[in-house]
């Protein structure tokens, strides 16, 4: 459901708009508050925290309607507002934009201009909640901190979710690629960070594609971990494509000699789920820890370019599903006696 505020002194505006949105109140699309003013629209989102859309006229007593703009780009960040207003000039729509209005329409209204505004906003609304929502899901947060997102994020969800610890069983992938800090020798900061940014998002489309979401960046490699269904073969299916893909990028330029490549390593199994950092900094790095994760990483560094390295545990799961090769034994720091380990082929 989508909860509006309609904020304008004008009471016959309430009625009409009970009336031409009677079938959607009716069927729980959209709940409407109402407000005559902008202090008492304020007053409104204290109690209603769930708004997402502002329906607000401009002239107005007590506090007009640019005033409330202002107001809620300060309090209220994310929610979208669209202005209603008979003062439809030119100078007064510059002013509502530049204090962060979504659109504007003008008075006396038209009801099926405003219902696809309303649509069009709705649909603003939910692709910014997503975002907000992936950026946490990925923990890209600690990386993009800003007073926008803090205050997206409830104060007693972000404590209590310090507390959130668990076993999880899952699949961890280290994707690395291959020699690229040679880059740097050669190309400016500015070309080697834009084209690491370029192949990160190759792999991260593919990462999420399967369902699995970035733990974290390390470098010019990447840490990704899936749950849920069959998510040591959606770790595999991944991998595969990010090394296919990777593997078809052209050569950097003519000047430097560099064909991107990935090793990468995969392993399944028991993994304790929290969060890691500090409460008071809210830095928090949502992660995954132990053993399973620690040979993850091992089985990458001992992958060559275009290797999709596995565990013989994690063959016995998926040889039915996938071609693998046996690469051989290796012996891994702080593991005791010889790993078994495999290529996906394909």
């Amino acid at each position: 459901m989508t909860k509006i505020l309609v904020v304008d002194d004008e009471t016959d505006l309430e009625v009409l708009v009970k009336q031409k949105f009677r079938k959607k109140i009716r069927d729980q699309e959209y709940k409407f508050i109402f407000a005559v003013n902008g202090r008492h629209a304020l007053e409104q989102l204290k109690e209603n925290t769930d708004v997402d859309i502002v329906l607000s006229d401009i002239n107005m007593p007590e506090m007009d309607g640019l005033t409330l703009l202002t107001k809620l780009n300060e309090q209220h960040s994310i929610l979208k507002s669209v202005i209603i207003s008979a003062y439809g000039d030119m100078a007064n729509i510059r002013t509502a934009m530049n204090r962060g209005a979504y659109d504007f329409i003008t008075k006396p209204v038209d009801f099926n201009d405003l219902e696809l505004t309303l649509e069009k906003t709705i649909k603003q609304v939910n692709q910014m909640r997503e975002t907000l929502r992936a950026i946490k899901e990925n923990n890209i947060l600690k990386m993009y901190v800003d007073e926008t997102v803090l205050n997206f994020m409830d104060t007693r969800e972000f404590e209590s979710s310090l507390l959130t610890n668990e076993t999880i069983e899952a699949s961890v992938a280290f994707i690395d690629i291959c020699g690229f800090t040679s880059i740097s020798e050669n190309e400016t900061p500015d070309n080697v960070v834009k084209l690491l940014n370029s192949y990160f998002d190759v792999m991260v489309n593919e990462i999420i594609t399967n369902g699995g979401f970035v733990d974290k960046f390390i470098g010019d490699a990447i840490m990704a971990v899936f749950r849920g269904d069959f998510h040591l073969d959606r770790a595999i299916d991944a991998c595969l494509a990010v090394r296919n893909k990777i593997a078809a990028l052209p050569s950097v330029s003519d000047n430097v000699n560099f064909k991107p490549s990935v090793s990468i390593g995969i392993n399944s199994g028991e993994m304790i789920s929290g969060n890691i950092g500090s409460s008071s900094l809210r830095r928090l790095d949502y992660t995954v820890i132990g053993d399973v994760v620690n040979t993850a990483q091992r089985l990458q560094s001992s992958a060559t370019p275009g290797q999709v390295v596995i565990s013989e545990k994690s063959f016995q799961k998926v040889k039915e599903f996938f071609k693998c090769e046996k690469v051989g034994e290796m012996t891994f720091k702080n593991k005791a006696g010889v790993m078994l380990i495999y290529e996906v082929v394909e």
